[in-house]
């Protein structure tokens, strides 16, 4: 079940021309749900509900990667098809499409080719955050996006710029919602994060050093 400000965010990335699958990969969503979301009334007020959180693809993620090195250790190229029957068997209930999309933000196949060690996605309670800005020019605001990779509880904020400054007041508002602070935090080639990717060799990116 989405949050108020979820659904706000569906409906304004809607209306500033982002795709449904454009907006799932944004908010570490299903597709599905976010179509769903898009049918109802834009002031609409989600029930809160104590269920279980949504299967994503993220938690079938190891069982992705072995199949991809185990698969090029024989020299063989094993189909999204194939993958995605193995992970349907363990109860993946997703879309084929989003399977591919998240396995594609990941590079995963590319890290294969290249042979650079998987990373992991054991995504136990509190080890991970994941960190996005999505952006609507024409009202000249950024949102903050943060959710945890284990809940896929989420925290967002607008906010009038990207600066450092304000992605650190953003980082411990999300902290303080959420209670803690993670091991670790995933951005996804964030500018004032990430200055140069691969700066220092494949994979070896020049970090922002505050």
């Amino acid at each position: 079940m989405l949050k108020k400000g979820e659904v706000k965010m569906i409906h304004k990335m809607l209306k500033d021309g982002l795709s449904k699958s454009a907006i799932a990969r944004k908010l570490g969503i299903n597709r599905d749900t976010v179509a769903k979301y898009a049918k109802l009334p834009e002031g609409y007020i989600p029930v809160i509900k104590r269920e279980s959180v949504e299967t994503t693809v993220d938690s079938y993620l190891p069982n992705i990667a072995r199949m991809l090195e185990e698969a090029y250790k024989l020299g063989v190229s094993i189909p999204s098809s194939s993958i995605y029957q193995e992970i349907q068997k363990l109860g993946y209930r997703g879309s084929l499409r989003w399977m591919n999309d998240v396995v594609l933000r990941h590079g995963l196949r590319q890290k294969v080719k290249d042979e650079e060690p998987l990373v992991r996605f054991e995504t136990d309670p509190g080890k991970q955050m994941q960190v996005d800005w999505v952006e609507f020019p024409k009202d000249g605001l950024s949102a903050f996006v943060a959710t945890m990779g284990y809940s896929r509880a989420s925290y967002v904020e607008y906010v009038s710029d990207e600066k450092v400054d304000t992605l650190m007041k953003c980082h411990m508002n999300a902290f303080s919602y959420f209670g803690g602070v993670p091991q670790e935090g995933l951005y996804d080639n964030m500018k004032t994060v990430i200055i140069k990717r691969n700066a220092y060799g494949y994979g070896k990116h020049k970090f922002n050093v505050r």
